[in-house]
């Protein structure tokens, strides 16, 4: 029945049961609509200001010829939103589709449109300065391909992180070489701490981030009026490759400045903000000051749904607020890492303030509900943005919320336990769902119960219902398929990006099962730059105890081509490791780190030994078992199933 019903909605047969917008989704955002400022066009001129010319070709291609970049896929957003989109995200993503080259100032542009984040590109006196070279190498190579059509075939002279995201040094071997780099004839400038984080937030949790993040980006679906409307603060991420070429230069502290090229840059750190390592900087000369990803086109994540640390709501108020004391007075112009440019010196300094208060709301708000005794869930129902800051385009929740950034300020202080110790020891999520269906009077009395929330367009408490009645039975096909049908309806109707696309890739999932998708491979640059114990920590958490059972394992790794020795234990469950020392009597493993690696993420160890690959002193027989005691986690796991 399942596989019936993906081909019914492949061939478009079953659009109208499926696909299209209830009465009352289409009458909740016609009621939404009446509540938004149209009157406020400032975004629509601000976004279109300065355009100087767009790619010549509808798509940017890899090597293999496989589709990085596709301009036309946002063709659809034309005239008025229909019922399937919230009016304000409809509005939202026509603003984000304006690609090209756009002239910020006169010696300022940015590439906007070829990917997620923007680049900026600032003329030096003899080169270009390049401010985030975007996600990946190919669309990089475009937007400068680009850029170079009206600024000269100029050398990019200097590399600007303003984080530690891959989004904003991906590309960044589409525009430089490492030999330009080594020779000294390209800075790479990033702020402290960037290396470390730039590897580091991806790899322990990088799994169950990454299958997360399928969620929240929308991956696999189609752009269009029942698919993906974008990401909230860009369109979607380029699919190319990422590369990383380490900083030859690190902000560590506000106040530095540096002449670049013969432009001058001030600089203000601001480590855990949106990123751990983030800094702004102001261009004198120009009077334009780059805000980074701390100040976006739409309030952004406390805590990102794909999974990571709780981001500290207070500080980037704070450091919004030194920003503003710092260059307010002293800008012209805004930029940021995402969205389009702010004109005007009282408008720069009306939108940081405006943002800082939503920021500042949202923390010192929850925290005061929080002491009150409020739990998450309940301040996250009755705490919104108050007038007159709540009617600002770019403090609306395309990307992060208020629903979610509460909840996620509750939990940075709280942790998740609400205090009740009804909820201190729950029961897990399937046998949980198949209590309820029995309380309820079995499934069919469930299933009727969702159908008549459904129908009432009250789709939280069907969603809530109908997900019971999927865990206690996942081979139900009607729950599945009216689940599913609930989430492409709360879709509709969210404003947030990416809600929706959460929305829409469960309701996908629910009906089509999980996308067999392979392993993500980590880019060879950023498993190069990333650190040997980190590497090792990763180990630790693929260690399955069952596996390991009884035995003890003890090692030395030595990697003459980093410098490095490391000593190894596993036993009792756990591995144990410490750089720089040596455990006596214990086999040493010697080798380039890239061949270890390859051998024992690979299940070959044994075979790379044999090969001499790996030179082993001492008894290897006590290593013999030691690569079938790590798993190998599912990039597929299930989310909306058991």
């Amino acid at each position: 029945m399942r596989f019936i019903l993906a081909l019914l909605l492949a061939c478009g047969l079953v659009t109208s049961a499926y696909a299209q917008a209830t009465q009352q989704t289409h009458d909740a955002n016609a009621a939404f609509a009446r509540t938004l400022p149209l009157g406020d066009r400032e975004d629509e001129d601000f976004a279109q200001r300065g355009f100087v010319s767009a790619w010549p070709e509808p798509r940017i291609l890899a090597a293999d010829n496989h589709v990085v970049w596709d301009f036309r896929a946002y063709d659809f957003l034309q005239g008025d939103a229909p019922d399937t989109v919230n009016p304000s995200l409809w509005r939202h993503a026509r603003l984000l589709a304006r690609a090209g080259l756009f002239r910020v100032s006169e010696r300022i542009y940015q590439v906007r449109g070829f990917d997620v984040s923007n680049m900026t590109i600032v003329v030096g006196d003899s080169g270009l300065i390049v401010i985030d070279p975007l996600t990946s190498t190919e669309v990089a190579t475009a937007a400068l391909t680009l850029a170079r059509r009206t600024l000269g075939d100029r050398p990019v002279v200097a590399i600007i992180y303003t984080h530690s995201h891959a989004d904003h040094f991906g590309g960044v071997r589409g525009i430089v070489s490492q030999e330009d780099v080594s020779a000294g004839r390209v800075q790479i400038i990033a702020p402290d701490g960037f290396l470390e984080h730039s590897v580091s937030e991806n790899v322990i949790a990088g799994n169950a981030m990454g299958r997360r993040a399928l969620y929240q980006f929308g991956s696999g679906l189609t752009p269009g009026p029942e698919g993906q409307m974008s990401s909230g603060i860009g369109l979607a991420i380029s699919a190319g490759t990422i590369s990383l070429v380490p900083p030859t230069r690190t902000i560590a502290r506000t106040g530095e400045t540096m002449t670049v090229d013969g432009v001058r840059i001030e600089f203000q750190v601001t480590p855990g903000t949106e990123a751990p390592a983030e800094m702004n900087f102001y261009f004198p000369d120009f009077r334009v000051l780059c805000l980074a990803e701390n100040a976006n086109v739409s309030m952004h994540n406390i805590l990102t749904p794909r999974g990571a640390l709780v981001r500290d709501a207070k500080a980037w108020a704070d450091y919004l607020t030194e920003s503003l004391r710092l260059y307010g007075d002293r800008s012209d112009v805004m930029i940021t890492s995402h969205g389009w440019p702010r004109f005007g010196g009282d408008r720069v300094r009306d939108f940081i303030a405006s943002h800082r208060d939503a920021y500042k709301f949202l923390h010192d708000q929850t925290v005061r509900l929080m002491n009150a005794g409020y739990t998450g869930r309940e301040i996250a129902e009755q705490l919104r943005l108050p007038e007159p800051i709540a009617s600002r385009w770019f403090n609306h929740g395309y990307y992060g919320t208020m629903m979610h950034n509460t909840q996620a300020v509750y939990q940075r202080y709280m942790g998740w336990y609400d205090g009740n110790p009804a909820h201190l020891n729950p029961l897990p999520p399937v046998e949980e769902g198949q209590r309820f269906v029995t309380a309820m009077g079995g499934a069919e009395r469930v299933l009727a119960e969702g159908q008549r929330a459904f129908d009432a367009g009250d789709y939280r408490w069907a969603a809530e219902v109908l997900d019971h009645l999927v865990f206690a039975d996942p081979n139900n096909t009607a729950a599945r398929q009216l689940l599913a049908r609930t989430h492409r309806q709360m879709a509709y109707q969210s404003e947030s990006a990416i809600w929706r696309n959460m929305y829409l890739v469960a309701a996908r999932e629910l009906e089509q099962g999980v996308p067999q998708r392979p392993p993500s491979v980590q880019a060879l640059d950023l498993v190069t730059a990333t650190p040997t114990s980190q590497i090792l920590d990763l180990l630790a958490v693929r260690l399955n105890p069952e596996r390991l059972g009884n035995q003890r394992f003890a090692f030395n790794l030595v990697f003459p081509d980093r410098n490095e020795r490391h000593a190894v234990t596993i036993a009792n469950g756990v591995l144990v490791h410490e750089e720089g020392v040596t455990i006596a009597d214990a086999p040493t493993l010697t080798s380039p780190r890239a061949v270890f690696l390859q051998a024992l993420f690979t299940g070959s160890l044994r075979d790379a030994v044999i090969a001499r690959r790996i030179r082993v002193d001492g008894r290897a027989t006590a290593l013999a078992g030691l690569a079938g005691v790590f798993d190998t986690p599912d990039a597929n796991f299930a989310i909306v199933t058991p």
